[in-house]
């Protein structure tokens, strides 16, 4: 049986981000975010959420501010990702894979493996800055391979942290990434949740009425992303069941996989398929930032 671990409405305990955002802090940190502070009905400093714009600076104020990052730039409308929270998956990860809780795994010696990295590099940049993890980061567009390269060359620091590898045939998600001579101590994987276009639209859609106060206005994705960040044929179900199946081939060279979940309904038949197919130890990690539910479906082979 799955072991399911519930945490509460705050961030994991080592989150740097518990207190909110220190927009002083970080309009100093990134100058261009100044233009996109205001003073919102409660007398409070904040910005438009639904602004793709004013969402990218904020997040690059972060990584200035609390990430030694110095350059950080997406490959168009690539995915913008929420730092508190992708920041939250490394901590929890962190306590997954590390033996001795009171001595929480850090160093080269751990080696991560980071599915779909896209051009923001996020979860290496974390994992490397938090713990100095070392990364192998995979991915399936050239254009972000490109921009992700970039990241790396302009921070100097990540050259020795993170290895980039490009998946050419967008089938498969191990196969042809793992060498014979790779170990790695965990996946890392936040898999394209829609099944299509359609379905992703609809939900940016819900998602930007309720962020913006112009009901009328036209619908923007304010975290963009790409096609292959987004949807995939069979949503994450498909993907994720993909990813069970094809780490299992690779057993011997993985001890965690961990995924990103967005549906709780998807959650029993993938735990359905691992202890069909005999994992050894399968956890559920239950996150939540704001108003949005997420979890953690972690498993081991061995």
């Amino acid at each position: 049986m799955p072991v399911n671990k519930q945490t509460n409405s705050s961030l994991h305990p080592r989150n740097k981000h518990l207190n909110g955002y220190d927009l002083q802090k970080l309009k100093k940190s990134n100058p261009k975010l100044k233009e996109f502070v205001f003073i919102n009905d409660w007398k409070k400093e904040t910005i438009d959420f639904a602004n793709p714009t004013a969402v990218f600076e904020l997040n690059k104020a972060i990584l200035f501010a609390d990430y030694k990052i110095k350059h950080w730039e997406l490959n168009k409308n690539s995915l913008c990702p929420a730092i508190p929270g992708r920041v939250d998956y490394i901590h929890h990860l962190a306590d997954l894979i590390s033996e001795d809780k009171n001595n929480i795994a850090k160093g080269y010696k751990i080696k991560v493996l980071d599915i779909g990295t896209g051009s923001s590099l996020i979860y290496p940049i974390l994992g490397a800055q938090e713990y100095e993890w070392d990364f192998v980061a995979t991915e399936i567009d050239r254009n972000s391979i490109f921009h992700a390269e970039m990241n790396i060359n302009k921070n100097v620091w990540l050259k020795k942290k993170i290895q980039l590898r490009f998946q050419e045939n967008s089938d498969q998600i191990l196969k042809g990434i793992l060498f014979d001579t790779d170990k790695f101590d965990a996946i890392i994987c936040n898999p394209p949740f829609f099944k299509s276009r359609e379905d992703n639209w609809k939900s940016s859609t819900k998602k930007f009425q309720n962020l913006s106060k112009n009901k009328e206005a036209t619908t923007v994705q304010n975290f963009a992303g790409h096609a292959n960040e987004l949807w995939c044929p069979g949503g994450e179900k498909a993907f994720i069941t993909k990813l069970i199946y094809e780490s299992k081939e690779f057993k011997n060279q993985l001890k965690w996989i961990t995924t990103l979940v967005s549906s709780k309904d998807t959650l029993k038949p993938l735990i359905s398929v691992l202890e069909y197919h005999k994992a050894a130890q399968i956890e559920i990690i239950e996150m939540k930032h704001g108003q949005k539910a997420t979890r953690i479906l972690a498993w081991k082979w061995d």
